[in-house]
């Protein structure tokens, strides 16, 4: 059966029967934290955190550099960074081992390219060459470029490879022009689907159109920073919303998730915006915050150091300066189950192959960080 096909079964059963809307957003965090947690190094305001195979982990600074870091916290520079555009949300983002990274040593990063008004989001790929304290970027290609270029903040580029290993999924802000993100033939506000070289997947919804519409997996979204596969195939979504109303979207193709003609929260100036209820046709989210937890980094457990959290997703809250887990039902309906109090903004989160998590902090410094069970009394 094709990949596609396979992702399509595993999504008509998941959503075979949703609840209305889950608002956690006056959640309070937990008075006890289940875990310890350990500084390993700090960064420059680090914006993504990705393991290797070996355990090694690779760290990126949004404004413009790149570590190799081990498990106790030596941190290896990597040259031939390309530049970037660090300025306000924008710089360098995601970084990703390729699912063939154990023989081809190639990684996918994402960052705002200082070209056109505003930079232009831009993924790339290139072979990570590491030779005792010195590292680098090799045979650097980009793959792909946002159309049109430009636009403010709110870049998204968050990269997700599906469980095959045979397409790449890319997350594009609608860069502070909310409209675009209705626009089929403007890379915003979307969710793309491409292959490894950076091409429209050739059996996308709209394949046929060619351009962006070629591209595009759905549409309708605002400023998603969090993009993972479950355990059972299912893709899902994290993003910020307006004043209120951030959103976990379960990913479907060709759906539309109606930003920003509905959201659950209103715009900045105070002006309201329909909800998600007065217009079906828009895929609605199953869980949302309203107050805001800023949601950056998304990633399922599926290790054995927490083993009670099995199936869980984590979201660092920026706002909420938190770490969130999500529970889910047989049903793909979502909640908050926990929150806690990390005292600072939680940018991003990783599972270690021993399965310890990992933070980094938005902030400069902003801290690594290593959770482990805690220890009980004794």
């Amino acid at each position: 059966m094709k990949p596609i096909a396979t992702a399509a079964l595993l999504l008509l059963f998941v959503t075979s029967a949703h609840a209305a809307s889950v608002n956690a957003g006056n959640h309070q965090p937990s008075p006890t934290k289940p875990f310890a947690a350990e500084e390993l190094a700090s960064f420059d305001t680090p914006w993504a955190l990705a393991f290797l195979p070996d355990g090694r982990m690779l760290v990126t600074e949004k404004p413009g550099h790149l570590f190799l870091v081990t498990r106790d916290g030596k941190k290896t520079p990597i040259g031939n960074v390309p530049a970037v555009a660090a300025q306000g949300q924008n710089g360098l983002l995601d970084i990703a081992p390729s699912p063939n990274f154990r023989s081809d040593h190639i990684v996918y990063l994402t960052y705002v390219a200082p070209e056109g008004s505003g930079g232009t989001l831009t993924l790339a790929r290139a072979k990570l060459t590491v030779a005792g304290t010195q590292g680098s970027l090799d045979a650097l290609s980009v793959i792909w470029r946002q159309t049109p270029e430009g636009g403010g903040g709110q870049p998204g580029g968050i990269i997700a490879f599906d469980p095959d290993g045979t397409h790449l999924f890319l997350t594009v802000g609608d860069r502070m022009r909310p409209q675009s993100a209705q626009n089929p033939d403007e890379a915003r506000g979307k969710v793309l689907r491409l292959t490894l070289d950076g091409k429209a997947a050739p059996d996308n919804p709209d394949a046929a159109a060619g351009g962006v519409r070629a591209e595009t997996w759905t549409t309708g979204h605002r400023n998603p920073y969090g993009l993972a596969f479950a355990p059972d195939g299912a893709l899902w979504l994290n993003e910020m919303g307006p004043r209120g109303g951030d959103e976990l979207n379960l990913i479907e193709p060709g759906k539309n998730y109606g930003w920003p003609i509905v959201s659950n929260g209103d715009n900045y100036n105070g002006t309201p915006i329909p909800r998600h209820a007065t217009r079906p046709e828009f895929a609605a989210p199953p869980l949302y915050w309203n107050p805001v937890i800023a949601p950056a980094g998304l990633v399922f457990y599926e290790g054995g150091m927490f083993p009670q959290w099995r199936g869980s997703a984590f979201i660092g809250g920026l706002a909420a300066t938190a770490l969130v887990r999500v529970s889910f039902d047989g049903n793909g309906n979502a909640d908050e189950a926990e929150r806690w109090d990390m005292g600072a903004r939680i940018r991003d989160i990783a599972v270690a192959p021993d399965g310890a998590l990992w933070l980094i902090e938005d902030d400069s410094p902003g801290r690594l960080l290593r959770l482990v069970p805690a220890r009980s009394p004794s």
